[in-house]
């Protein structure tokens, strides 16, 4: 007897529909979904087409301030509220996350390109965080000992740092969303969410399940807009905000640093990357590429953590090249609704311009490109999975965060050399290392420039450990029991000696 595996059917436009219309499209401020205060608009659109998926409401400067006051109007209830109130509404808004993962990854599908397989994947990651901070929120401990000349006693206890404006990226709109908005809640923080103005539909749709988990009025107001100065100038501007956390570009986020250095505010960065896939020659090759697959082909390429430089011993660079040309030619590119599909479209027509533009110069510099290189004929704003070779290490692709599907590869001679390289960035987050040699991992990891290192692993983020990088990559830590001491000051109080007469 034969065996044969369908596909499971492509999503309909019915249910693509129907989904949709059940998205907010408006402003939550205070609780409630409200128009922007001009009525202004802007349109989101699906980058496999395109075509507008929804229209919603464009907040302004007004609407920005009001969505401060509900927060600032909240954050003392908030902050008295028990530790397990707020576990259990996190605990809530996870079982809710899970239960509508189809609709959140078929949100993500349709607004940001990603395959839906993929999308699933982000639910599931994104959820994490909502589960691992409802843990955390229980088990912030302070601290409480007698002073070194055994004379006082120190109390030290964590506080909410008070209301927090959140800014997040269009690449992962629920994990980025989840990452910042679940230790805040768990802290004790209220918030202002501005998501990315390409991909706002899954934190709107978010924000209303946070609300359907419990969430008091007023802890949680987001705010989209075509502007994204018209929120974050006032905002930085107003003393009742007390820490920004921002998810995106270097340039923007140095902007955003200088501004919320005027009210001092505490700052959490996720920045820029350049990270280095640095392949030794003890290392298993088939289990490199799989590893190289999933570093630069998560979203498309379109993450900070990407690997975005190949570096490849020389002894065998042929044959890994060989092999992962081999794996990237056999992606299938299409809208992410199709069961097929591996590959969805960068987000915008200027996302895959700049990519070609990058490519291009490269191959001009004397680079091969053994397949792919060029857009993809036809709607939407797709590019060819693309693997170059013979690299020139001065060339302009190995200096840029690419965010998209092209494996630049160059090659190395020594440990120290590929170490030297793999440093030759103002950037400092993910970084990828396979060898068989234990010794030599841990040896490399200590000098090289990185917040994150994968040994012989091409996704290395959870929700457990603290993602975050060094350098012009940024500063401060999401996730782990670091994640939720963004969100608190620390408060120390001396105490007379209680022996004391």
């Amino acid at each position: 007897m034969t065996v044969t595996s369908e596909l499971p059917p492509a999503v309909s436009p019915e249910r693509e529909a129907t989904l949709l219309a059940s998205v907010p499209t408006g402003l939550l401020i205070d609780g409630e979904w409200v128009e922007a205060s001009d009525g202004g608009t802007f349109d989101v659109l699906d980058p496999a087409t395109g075509e507008v998926l929804l229209t919603v409401a464009s907040a302004t400067s007004d609407d920005a301030v009001a969505s401060l006051d509900a927060a600032d109007a909240a954050q003392a209830s908030w902050a008295r509220t028990a530790p397990r109130v707020r576990a259990e509404i996190l605990r809530r808004a996870f079982d809710l996350v899970t239960e509508r993962a189809e609709d959140f990854a078929l949100l993500m599908t349709l607004e940001m390109g990603k395959p839906l397989a993929e999308a699933r994947g982000e639910v599931a990651y994104g959820a994490e965080f909502l589960r691992w901070f409802s843990e955390e929120s229980v088990r912030h401990y302070g601290r409480y000992l007698t002073t070194p000349e055994g004379k006082n006693k120190i109390l030290v206890q964590h506080k909410p740092v008070g209301p927090c404006l959140l800014i997040t990226p269009w690449n992962f709109p629920l994990a980025m969303a989840t990452r910042k908005v679940a230790p805040a809640v768990a802290a004790g923080c209220t918030m202002v969410l501005k998501p990315a103005k390409l991909t706002p539909l899954t934190a709107q749709y978010f924000a209303q399940t946070m609300l359907d988990a419990g969430l008091p009025a007023g802890v949680l107001n987001v705010v989209a807009s075509a502007s994204a100065s018209g929120i974050s100038g006032p905002l930085l501007k107003d003393s009742r905000l007390r820490k920004i956390s921002f998810t995106g570009s270097t340039p923007v986020g140095k902007r955003l640093m200088a501004d919320a250095a005027q009210n001092v505010l505490r700052t959490s960065m996720e920045l820029g990357g350049n990270a280095p896939f640095i392949v030794f020659e003890d290392a298993d090759l088939d289990k490199a590429v799989v590893g190289a697959m999933t570093a630069k082909m998560r979203n498309m390429g379109e993450a900070c953590t990407a690997a975005n430089r190949f570096l490849v011993h020389e002894s065998v660079a042929q044959e890994f090249t060989r092999k992962f040309a081999a794996a990237m030619g056999a992606l299938t590119t299409g809208r992410g609704t199709e069961p097929s599909t591996q590959v969805g479209p960068l987000i915008d027509s200027g996302a895959r311009d700049d990519v070609h533009t990058l490519v291009s110069a490269a191959v001009d510099a004397g680079a091969v490109a053994i397949i792919g290189g060029a857009p993809v004929d036809g709607p939407g704003y797709f590019y060819q999975p693309t693997v170059l070779a013979s690299v020139p290490k001065d060339a302009a692709i190995l200096g840029r965060e690419i965010f998209g599907p092209v494996a630049p590869i160059t090659t190395f001679t020594t440990e120290q050399e590929a170490i030297r390289f793999a440093n030759n960035t103002e950037y400092g987050l993910a970084s990828y290392l396979y060898s068989k040699d234990f010794n030599r991992l841990l040896r490399v990891a200590e000098q090289i420039e990185f917040g994150m290192v994968g040994f012989n692993a091409g996704v290395i983020s959870n929700a457990a450990a603290p993602f975050g990088g060094v350098k012009q990559s940024g500063l401060g830590r999401e996730g782990g029991s670091e994640g939720i001491a963004e969100y608190t000051t620390t408060q120390y109080i001396g105490i007379n000696d209680p022996y004391s007469p």
